[in-house]
């Protein structure tokens, strides 16, 4: 600035008459204007008193004339000047008036393209400083005009230019009409922006696209001006696409499902099943942002202008290639590359797969999850079962590399034969086991124990136990194996029939109690039933569960291994004997009184007869009332 005040200074100096106060410099400009005028008094125009001498009329025509060479300006407004000088730092501006102003470069840095002679908006701060200098701001200026310019723009769908000023979440903040506008990421540009800081500090062009006036919002574009001009492109370019053309594209997108290819102003997609013959995970694992590849034109849609992409469909199909040898029988190697609860896929060749299922991984009926057996990444060996080359598939088995165990099962386990097996599942009527993989047999609910009443094998083993099982029955056509706990040992119940004799008591204890009844644990492991009748006590109060009494054995049942008890019938029968040898006495009394009354009979009276005919009929009912009630308690039993 203080450059050009001393250019501005020195351009005056050299305009003045009198440089340097000499007069023998200004002597010829003197003859010269006195050829000229030779009536113009120089001596007094040197002394000042010419001025005072002209004619008030002449004075004011000088000044009309002078007023007319300058603007007519007013502080605090915006007017329109012209670029005459300009420097790294500063911006000198022509308004017309008597002096020129000088604003900071700074103030244009959104216009890196201004030159000498462009036509700038500047705002008057005042026409004159401490310095005598024009103070201009086009920053104000701008500032002023913004809004009606901003909404003018979207009106007009005008292109602008614009200072990216610095990066914000989700975009940039660019400095239009000097109003900090919003540029979103995704309208930077038609590709995806990996970098944001590099277009910090550029000047660009922008669409408006949107105004809250509100909240004095803007949001600009970059994206909008190319647009227009790329949808061009893809109509051109759509127009001479042919289904099976083979083209050359960049990657400009990679996603988890497929690879956005740029071909020249329109994108395309290969979906990640078009990348390659073999199974592909994701696709960076074929292909790389920038790298430029052919692919091939599958398909596309002239309304929703999309390109169906293929990369695999330039080689052949591996199932062309492979072996013409390979046949049904053979044994090939590959390795697990997907994995699913009813098998597993495996890789022989790239993109030629064969299914493993869950039943052809093990001689075992016991049906598990593929995952028991393999994973993914695993090399495995197999048998190919099927070959369908032109439907392309194949199955695979990896039990028929092992010999079958039902093979020679009689030899190996013969019936009768005691074996360890593991407990693999339960079902309501017994226990699954495995003697080893591929021989499963099933133990029956009623083989499990001879004394214990198991309602559900959960009460007796569990998943995972080892168990001693018996070889009951083979079969061998459909592989089955029944098997038995309780007959590694001699049926107890041969022994328990000698004990439990019926009519014998037998301490219990009672171990669980429901309405029907109870359960009575008896000595040697064994367990006994009793009805609620006889689970009544002597006071009449219902025995309950824990109690320990004696119980009398009403019924054996040997095939059903059953034991009926009873606790009342022990007081009862007790009682009963005792009532039954009163009575046996006192009828032996009364045979006895009978026999002397007949002995004394001729002596007897009439009216004795009759009371003793009396008495007899007593004794005879009375009998005969203890008879019925002993009928009676047996048909009860």
């Amino acid at each position: 600035m203080a450059e050009l005040e001393n250019e501005n200074l020195q351009e005056q100096e050299n305009s003045t008459p009198e440089t340097n106060g000499k007069a023998e410099e200004t002597k010829p400009q003197v003859e010269t204007v006195e050829t000229a005028n030779a009536d113009f008094d120089w001596d007094k125009f040197e002394n000042g008193d010419l001025v005072e001498e002209a004619k008030g009329s002449e004075k004011e025509e000088l000044e009309q004339l002078y007023d007319k060479t300058l603007s007519t300006i007013s502080e605090k407004e915006v007017i329109e000047g012209k670029v005459i000088a300009m420097n790294k730092r500063e911006v000198v501006i022509n308004i017309g008036f008597k002096s020129d102003g000088i604003v900071s470069r700074n103030e244009f840095r959104y216009n890196p393209d201004l030159k000498v002679g462009d036509k700038v908006e500047v705002y008057v701060e005042s026409q004159e400083d401490k310095k005598g200098q024009l103070v201009l701001s086009h920053k104000k200026a701008r500032a002023l005009r913004s809004w009606d310019r901003v909404n003018e723009a979207l009106e007009k769908d005008e292109v602008i230019k614009g200072y990216i000023k610095c990066r914000t979440k989700g975009g940039m903040i660019v400095d239009v009409f000097g109003i900090e506008a919003f540029l979103p990421g995704s309208q930077i540009d038609v590709k995806p922006i990996r970098d944001y800081d590099m277009y910090v500090g550029k000047t660009m062009e922008f669409k408006v696209v949107k105004i809250n006036p509100e909240f004095k919002n803007v949001v600009v574009s970059h994206k909008a001006l190319i647009e227009a001009e790329l949808e061009q492109q893809k109509k051109e370019i759509i127009s001479k696409l042919e289904k099976g053309q083979v083209l050359e594209g960049t990657v400009k997108n990679i996603t988890s499902y497929g690879v956005f290819i740029d071909l020249g102003g329109v994108d395309g997609l290969i979906h990640i099943t078009d990348l390659s013959w073999g199974r592909v995970s994701h696709p960076e694992e074929i292909v790389q942002l920038d790298q430029k590849l052919n692919v091939v034109i599958l398909d596309f849609d002239d309304e929703k202008k999309r390109i169906a992409l293929g990369l695999k469909q330039l080689t052949a199909h591996p199932w062309d290639s492979l072996d013409a040898e390979l046949k049904v029988g053979d044994v090939v190697k590959g390795k697990v590359v997907v994995m699913a609860d009813y098998g597993a896929f495996v890789e022989i060749a790239p993109g030629v797969e064969g299914l493993i299922h869950v039943s052809e991984m093990s001689w075992s009926q016991h049906l598990r999850s593929a995952q028991d057996f393999l994973k993914v990444g695993d090399e495995v060996e197999a048998q190919i079962l099927t070959l369908d080359r032109e439907e392309r598939k194949m199955s695979l088995g990896m039990k028929q590399l092992k010999p079958d165990p039902w093979d020679n099962i009689e030899e190996k386990y013969p019936v009768g034969s005691k074996h360890k097996a593991k407990v693999r599942n339960f079902t309501n009527f017994g226990v699954f086991v495995e003697i080893e993989e591929g021989i499963d047999g099933l133990i029956h609910i009623s083989d499990l124990s001879w004394t214990k009443k198991v309602k559900h094998p959960a009460e007796f083993t569990t998943v995972g136990e080892d168990i001693e099982v018996v070889v009951l029955d083979i079969d061998k056509e459909n592989r089955r194996l029944s098997l038995g706990h309780k007959q590694l040992e001699e049926n107890p119940w041969d022994v328990f029939e000698t004990i439990f004799t019926v009519d014998s008591i037998h301490e219990g204890t009672i171990v669980d109690v429901f309405d029907k009844g109870a359960v009575i644990a008896l000595p040697y492991g064994v367990e006994g039933f009793a009805t609620p009748r006889h689970l009544v006590k002597e006071d009449g109060s219902q025995a309950k569960g824990d109690e320990k009494l004696p119980f009398k054995v009403i019924e054996f049942n040997k095939g059903a291994k059953r034991i009926i008890l009873s606790h009342s019938r022990v007081f009862e029968d007790e009682k009963r004997s005792e009532e039954q040898t009163a009575k046996k006495s006192q009828a032996k009394n009364t045979k006895k009184g009978v026999k002397k009354l007949k002995d004394s009979l001729e002596k007897t009276t009439l009216g004795d007869i009759s009371e003793l005919a009396a008495l007899k009929n007593q004794m005879e009912a009375t009998e005969k009332d203890s008879d019925d009630k002993d009928s009676k308690e047996k048909n009860e039993e």
